[in-house]
């Protein structure tokens, strides 16, 4: 890992402080002001305000050093849609469809599935014009994982009381995505022993690219 990547020039923090801040806004469904009063607890004294600063500052450099993983050859792909309101306003956004699947279609392998259930109109009438050789499956039971995976989003949402832009959204979304799925065991690894292991791993690897 290249820590020295990771600047806290001008922070009287200590990484460490920053980091941990950080990693309990986007891991915890906690709200910036409950952050501020958990840390005071420790007898840290820190504003909400700088901690949405940290956040918007040091996530996107923290999720670029975890690991991502690599996608197989037989890769099954799970789409749904999730509207968000954003203002007070909720509303579908076919170029957003658009953009998120031409990415996917550059990752896509032979052998790549995609489910959807009834519902995402949307996202299938996009797929038609940018995957059209990807094998693609409809049905209401079969793609529960996607439409659980947007429950903690959901949360994060509630707590927040909205998002106030389409920016801050996916801002947001793209250090709160990459950080839960770091820490979340695989659905393979049952056993409770492999799920505080891999906690164990997923820790070491959050501080070692965060310099705390």
């Amino acid at each position: 890992m290249n820590k020295s990547s990771v600047s806290h020039k001008h922070h009287r923090f200590l990484p460490q402080i920053i980091a941990h801040a950080v990693w309990l806004y986007f891991r915890l469904p906690l709200s910036l002001r409950l952050v501020e009063e958990m840390l005071l607890e420790r007898g840290i004294v820190v504003s909400y305000e700088t901690i949405r600063r940290w956040g918007k500052k040091f996530g996107p450099g923290f999720v670029r050093r975890l690991r991502r993983k690599k996608p197989c050859a037989d890769d099954v792909w799970h789409l749904d849609e999730a509207v968000i309101t954003i203002g007070g306003q909720k509303r579908r956004n076919t170029k957003a469809a658009k953009r998120l699947l031409t990415r996917l279609s550059e990752e896509a392998r032979p052998g790549t599935q995609a489910y959807r259930d009834r519902q995402a109109t949307l996202l299938w009438a996009t797929k038609r014009q940018v995957m059209p050789n990807v094998e693609h499956w409809s049905h209401k039971g079969l793609n529960n994982r996607s439409e659980n995976s947007h429950i903690p989003l959901r949360k994060r949402e509630r707590a927040m009381q909205d998002f106030r832009s389409p920016a801050g959204l996916q801002r947001f979304s793209s250090i709160f995505s990459a950080v839960r799925n770091h820490f979340v065991p695989p659905r393979s690894k049952r056993s409770a022993f492999q799920i505080l292991l891999h906690r164990l791993t997923a820790m070491a690897e959050w501080k070692a690219v965060t310099a705390a």
